[in-house]
């Protein structure tokens, strides 16, 4: 996992259990035999992207490491209904309180993956990607924009401290468009910061001031229509501050030739059926809020297996 190490990861496990267990899993205390030892295995029910297979490692460790785990699938593999993605040997105990816990993490991070793949697969050769935002479950953000990622989308920025994004609400409260940039190139000056900026656009005329103003990374193009978009695109890459660019080009290339190219982003009521249309605008991105707040758990079971 690429943000998050495991004494942070084993604080939030802590968190999940003592949440789940409190003062003690008194079904299983009191119809199990302590010596009891079984294995249980991990079913999928449903057609996605598998992910959480290396929390799962984590919260099996960190509950019991004496259980023994036989793996069978990786993160970001294609499942399908019927497929095994490990066993677990060990006391039942354990086995039964280990359950919840990690089919909810699972289950959650596998319905992210599967919804960031199936987005990022409509946009394909687009050259546009999919970005996930900041509106993920509060203590959770990190696993599920790992999960975003192994479902082959990307991640925008972790949270407010890795890049500058000025939005309509910094934007209006700076005083305008310009201002606002200007205050972000000097506050990252001052403070020694080297962090990306990007800018929110709600017209033409805010896409002139951050244009006239200079020092941005990236424009997002807020609740535009897919017509605004592409004329917004053509209009951003034709009066950049690296000069005008044959549109004939493609971007990609002119993007590899020129350092001071400015990304451009889709941003703001963009759904499923519209995404394709968004993307062939020459957007380099599309941000999709939808991936971490309204994706469907992958199903899956945890039963026992006799072999």
């Amino acid at each position: 996992m690429i943000y998050i190490d495991k004494k942070e990861l084993n604080s939030l496990i802590a968190q999940w259990f003592r949440e789940d267990i409190g003062d003690g899993d008194h079904t299983s205390l009191s119809s199990i035999p302590e010596d009891a030892e079984g294995c249980q295995q991990l079913i999928l029910k449903d057609t996605g992207i598998l992910a959480g297979v290396e929390v799962a490692k984590y919260v099996i460790e960190y509950f019991d490491p004496s259980l023994r785990v036989e793996w069978f699938l990786k993160d970001g593999a294609s499942v399908k209904p019927g497929d095994i993605a490990f066993r677990v040997y060990g006391k039942v105990r354990s086995l039964l309180q280990v359950e919840r816990t990690m089919l909810n993490i699972m289950q959650r991070m596998s319905g992210i993956a599967t919804m960031a793949h199936h987005y990022q697969e409509m946009v394909a050769g687009t050259g546009c990607t999919i970005l996930d935002t900041r509106k993920t479950t509060p203590g959770l953000r990190l696993l599920e924009k790992e999960a975003v990622r192994i479902g082959g989308a990307h991640n925008h920025r972790i949270g407010l401290f890795d890049m500058i994004l000025l939005k309509d609400n910094h934007v209006d409260f700076a005083g305008g468009t310009a201002a606002a940039i200007h205050r972000a190139k000097e506050y990252c000056k001052a403070k020694g910061k080297d962090l990306k900026i990007e800018i929110e656009v709600r017209n033409r005329a805010e896409i002139d001031a951050a244009l006239q103003e200079g020092g941005v990374d990236r424009i997002m193009l807020d609740n535009f229509t897919p017509e605004a978009t592409r004329e917004a695109v053509h209009y951003i890459r034709e009066h950049s501050p690296k000069g005008q660019v044959n549109w004939d080009d493609l971007v990609p290339n002119w993007k590899k030739a020129n350092p001071g190219y400015i990304e451009i982003e889709s941003s703001g009521g963009i759904t499923a059926d519209t995404l394709r249309q968004y993307a062939e605008c020459g957007v380099d991105f599309i941000s999709v809020g939808a991936l971490t707040h309204s994706f469907k758990c992958l199903d899956m079971s945890f039963k026992a297996y006799k072999g």
